[in-house]
C-alpha cells in the first residue's frame, strides 16, 4: 500500500481544505479551553466550579444534540457549519473583552460556556456527518482518523501555546486568538464545492428519532459500544476537568505543568489517530476496542494514585491514546454501518453519549471531589470504568461477530 492510499483523504481538495482549517480552529479552541479552566481555578480555587463550568459547556449537547442531528439531515451541513463558526466567535470575544474591562465573574464564564455548548449541539452532528459528503465511502475510515489527528494535534499545540500566552501576554489573549481562529474554517467552507445534502421531505421529529434509535437498537454491537461510551463520558472523561486541581494541589506544578498534562493527553490521542490514519482502517476491531477500553480504565487508576509529575504525564498520555483508539474505532464502525439518510441523526446519538453525558459526569466529578477529594473520586470512577470495560469485553465476545 503506498502513502497515497494510507492518507487518501488528503488528496481530495475539499477535505484537505476543510481539514487544514479545522486544525487551526481547533488549536484555538483548545487554547480557549485550557485558559478557561485555569481562569476558573484562579477565580474560585474550587473543583466544584471547575465541574460546574464544564457541565454548563456540555449540558446543551445533552438537551439539544438530537435536534442538531435532525437539522443535519434536513438542511445543508455546510451552511449549518458556517453559522456555527460565526456564533462560536462570540463567547471568545466576550470573555476577552470582560477580562480587559476587569468585569469578568464566574457567572459570565458560565453563561458563555453554556452558549458554546448550545452551538456545539448543532455543530458536532453536522461536522461528523459532513465528512461522509467530502469523501467516498472507501475513504471514510481514513477521513475519520485524520479528523481525529487534527483534533488531537490541536490538543497538544493549543494548551502549550496557552501556557506561553498566559505567562507572556495574559489570559485574555488566548480568547482573542481563539475568536480569530474560526475565520479560516468559514473561508474554507465557503470555498468547498460540496454544498451539503438535505432532505426536502420529513415525517416529523419523533419519527426521525425513531428511525435512528431503531437502527441502533437493532445493531447490538453499536448499542454496546454506545453504552460503554456513555460510561466513559460519565465516569472516565471528567478526569480532564479535575486536571487543574491535580496539577495545582497534588503535583504542585502550576499552570505550566497543567498545560503540559493537557498536551500529554493530546500526544497520546494524536499517536492513536495517526496510527489508524496510517493503517487506513483497524482490523480485528473487537480486540482493539477491548484492549483500549481496559487500558483507559487502568491509566485513570494510576493518575489517581500518582504523586510524581512524570508518571502522571505518562499515564495521561496512555489515557489519551486508549480513549481515542476506542472512540475512533467506534466512530469508524458506526459510520460504515449507517445509511446516508439517517447518518446525521445516528451521529447525534453518538454525540449525545460521547459529549452530551459529560455535563452529568463533570457535575458528579466536581461535586464528589469537593466532598471526598480529587484522588479518591478518581479511584472510585476508574474502578467503575474498569468493571464496565470487563463486562463490555465479555458481551462483545458473546456476540460472536467480527467487525
Amino acid at each position: 500500500m503506498n502513502n497515497r492510499h494510507r492518507f487518501s483523504s488528503l488528496y481530495l481538495r475539499d477535505f484537505r481544505v476543510f481539514w487544514l482549517s479545522q486544525f487551526l480552529s481547533l488549536s484555538g479552541t483548545w487554547m480557549h479551553s485550557a485558559a478557561q479552566s485555569w481562569l476558573v481555578y484562579i477565580l474560585t480555587n474550587s473543583p466544584f466550579y471547575l465541574g460546574l463550568i464544564a457541565t454548563l459547556s456540555s449540558l446543551p449537547i445533552l438537551l439539544f444534540t438530537l435536534i442538531g442531528g435532525m437539522f443535519a439531515d434536513r438542511y445543508s451541513k455546510r451552511n449549518i457549519l458556517i453559522i456555527t463558526q460565526l456564533l462560536s466567535m462570540i463567547p471568545a470575544l466576550g470573555i476577552a473583552i470582560l477580562i480587559d474591562l476587569k468585569f469578568l465573574t464566574i457567572w459570565h464564564i458560565g453563561f458563555f460556556a453554556f452558549f458554546i455548548g448550545l452551538v456545539n449541539a448543532f455543530d458536532v452532528p453536522a461536522r461528523h456527518s459532513f465528512i461522509g459528503e467530502l469523501v467516498e465511502k472507501s475513504d471514510i475510515a481514513n477521513a475519520i482518523a485524520l479528523n481525529s489527528v487534527a483534533f488531537n494535534g490541536a490538543r497538544i499545540i493549543g494548551p502549550l501555546i496557552a501556557g506561553f500566552v498566559i505567562t507572556s501576554f495574559g489570559l485574555q489573549m488566548c480568547f482573542y486568538l481563539n475568536a480569530f481562529s474560526f475565520l479560516p474554517v468559514i473561508f474554507a467552507l465557503l470555498s468547498i464545492k460540496t454544498k451539503g445534502s438535505k432532505r426536502t421531505q420529513t415525517e416529523g421529529f419523533l419519527t426521525d428519532l425513531k428511525d435512528a434509535s431503531g437502527f441502533i437498537l437493532s445493531e447490538k454491537s453499536i448499542l454496546n459500544i454506545m453504552l460503554l461510551i456513555s460510561i466513559f463520558s460519565l465516569f472516565g472523561l471528567p478526569y480532564i476537568t479535575l486536571l487543574p486541581v491535580i496539577a495545582g494541589e497534588y503535583l504542585n506544578v502550576g499552570v505550566k505543568g497543567f498545560s503540559i498534562l493537557l498536551a500529554c493527553a493530546g500526544i497520546g490521542s494524536l499517536f492513536a489517530a495517526l496510527t489508524i490514519a496510517y493503517r487506513g482502517d483497524i482490523k480485528h476491531k473487537t480486540n482493539y476496542l477491548i484492549i483500549s477500553a481496559i487500558l483507559f480504565s487502568f491509566s485513570l487508576t494510576i493518575i489517581a494514585l500518582s504523586k510524581i509529575f512524570y508518571l502522571s504525564c505518562l499515564c495521561v498520555t496512555l489515557a489519551g491514546w486508549s480513549v481515542t483508539s476506542f472512540l475512533a474505532t467506534s466512530n469508524i464502525y458506526i459510520q460504515h454501518s449507517v445509511i446516508d439518510s439517517i447518518r446525521g441523526r445516528v451521529m447525534s446519538f453518538y454525540t449525545l453519549v460521547f459529549l452530551g453525558f459529560l455535563p452529568i459526569g463533570n457535575a458528579l466529578a466536581g461535586f464528589t471531589a469537593n466532598i471526598l477529594g480529587t484522588s479518591l473520586t478518581l479511584k472510585f470512577f476508574s474502578l467503575f470504568c474498569f468493571i464496565c470495560s470487563i463486562l463490555f469485553s465479555l458481551k462483545l465476545k458473546t456476540l460472536q461477530r467480527t467487525f
